[in-house]
């Protein structure tokens, strides 16, 4: 029998987990336990954890099989751990709009798992929005409209040469980027606009302004009314939360129906996370 509580933080999202060690190994009770507060609050939240990057791994493996970036210079000796920090000198952080994580690949992530090496004295907060909400709040008229449809997501807005020729040639930025997959970063893969979560049967929308390009079969201006009012309806107020980071903290979210937002607001102080992004299927 094991002893944890859980405490939503907001009415949208959000929960925090209390009475787990996630540097331990944990039995299947508990990794059940915290798989059904991930589905039921969409992001949960650990605090004062003490994780070694092996730790992070171990613990994340728990929930499935990991993502290695294919853009990002991964921490060394850990290629599955992505670590994201903006030095104190720097101006722009990583991942600077609301998103979910890597569906620009076929099969996107599930979740992902950021834990807190160092934060800044305040500021650097992050926010999730509920994308069942989203969907739930939008009219029959919309709803029916955007029944069947697709929209197209690619990494080209972030990595492709463009963005990286002005990445490397006119911002500061300490993550290093693989310089040689630009062309990769041009391919393109198509997703249901409204997805059904697989393991709760819901409906979210899916799309998001890092990564959606357009929606298939249209023109990108065609496409654009559409898709930034959706960008726009995605992240009301009414279905956000927002997490305070504290060193040792944990955030684990479900990126099938969630989307993130890093606030950029703690300019002169250094911020490092390290990631871990849980493999998902593909979307239906």
């Amino acid at each position: 029998m094991i002893n944890y509580d859980v405490t939503p933080i907001a009415g949208a999202c959000g929960a925090d987990i209390q009475g787990f060690d996630l540097s331990a190994e944990l039995s299947d009770e508990a990794v059940k336990a915290i798989r059904t507060a991930l589905l039921d609050n969409l992001v949960v939240f650990f605090r004062d954890q003490d994780l070694s990057p092996d730790a992070q791994v171990a613990f994340s493996r728990r929930f499935g099989e990991l993502n290695i970036d294919r853009f990002v210079v991964p921490m060394e000796g850990h290629p599955e751990i992505m670590v994201i920090v903006k030095e104190a000198d720097e101006v722009l952080n990583f991942g600077k709009v609301w998103h979910s994580d890597v569906t620009f690949q076929a099969e996107p992530a599930m979740g992902s798992i950021l834990y807190a090496v160092e934060v800044p004295p305040y500021g650097g907060d992050t926010m999730w929005a509920n994308q069942y909400l989203a969907y739930e709040a939008l009219s029959d008229g919309m709803k029916a409209m955007l029944e069947g449809l697709r929209a197209v997501h690619t990494a080209r807005a972030g990595y492709g040469k463009a963005a990286l020729d002005k990445r490397f040639d006119s911002i500061k930025r300490s993550m290093q980027i693989y310089r040689d997959r630009d062309g990769e970063a041009e391919k393109e893969t198509a997703h249901p606009i409204v997805r059904t979560h697989p393991e709760t049967g819901r409906k979210a929308l899916y799309v998001n302004a890092a990564y959606t390009e357009r929606i298939e079969g249209m023109t990108v201006e065609e496409s654009k009314p559409i898709l930034e009012y959706l960008y726009a309806h995605c992240v009301r107020p009414e279905f956000t939360c927002r997490f305070t980071w504290t060193k040792g903290a944990v955030a684990f979210w479900d990126n099938r129906a969630a989307q993130h937002y890093p606030i950029n607001d703690y300019n002169g102080y250094r911020r490092e996370m390290r990631r871990a992004t849980v493999c998902g299927d593909r979307p239906v």
